[in-house]
């Protein structure tokens, strides 16, 4: 497959996490891509070419051919139907691979409350100097739970082999993590061997320039 099939818009701060796990998904796949940054604070996800091309605005977005694709999770699957020969982003059992789409959906439908207190870019420019409010410790516990629920035993990831569901966790985890919340130990270390995998590195080298305090 040749890079000038796959384009990856993304935006052009490197800090979101649904853009991060479309480019891991990438990386894991070995498939060659282009990528292409969109600023979101000009607003250039909402100039009519863009539009035209993502239809709801929003990154990350794939382009295959003259095929648009939106949604991280969509990204993932796509990548799985049209690249069959590289490692799998989902699990190949069908309760298995229900499970991970269960918990990618509700990472993304649920938990705003941590996303809003604890933004991703936390993760790349340091701490936000606030406690979690009530709310937010409710969501959090939420998360340990779930976390701690399908890891069992101590396992290395989520589902036996690592999936894409492992990267959307971690990232997850990792909000917490990097602002100096308390996280439990064992699911630190899953964030940690989740952060030395090549493809996430190759996300985290990124140069990225920090945002101006007003």
């Amino acid at each position: 497959m040749e890079s000038s099939q796959l384009k990856l818009y993304v935006g052009a701060d490197f800090v979101s996490a649904f853009a991060m796990s479309a480019f891991v998904a990438l990386k894991e796949k070995q498939l060659p891509f282009d990528l292409v940054t969109i600023d979101l604070k000009a607003r250039e996800n909402y100039q009519a070419d863009y539009q035209n091309l993502s239809m709801t605005c929003k990154i990350p977005t794939l382009v295959h051919q003259d095929f648009a694709l939106s949604e991280s999770s969509a990204i993932a699957e796509y990548l799985d139907d049209i690249a069959t020969e590289t490692r799998k982003l989902l699990p190949t059992d069908i309760r298995l691979r229900a499970r991970a789409r269960q918990l990618q959906a509700w990472l993304r439908s649920d938990l705003l409350i941590i996303r809003r207190e604890r933004p991703a870019d936390l993760i790349y420019f340091g701490k936000k100097e606030m406690p979690l409010s009530d709310e937010a410790l409710v969501a959090v516990d939420r998360l340990f739970f779930v976390a701690d629920r399908l890891l069992k035993g101590g396992a290395d990831h989520l589902f036996g082999d690592w999936s894409i569901a492992d990267t959307d966790l971690a990232i997850m985890l990792n909000r917490l993590l990097a602002n100096g919340d308390h996280v439990p130990a064992r699911l630190a270390a899953y964030v940690r061997r989740q952060w030395d995998r090549d493809s996430v590195r190759g996300w985290m080298d990124i140069e990225r320039v920090a945002p101006v305090v007003q």
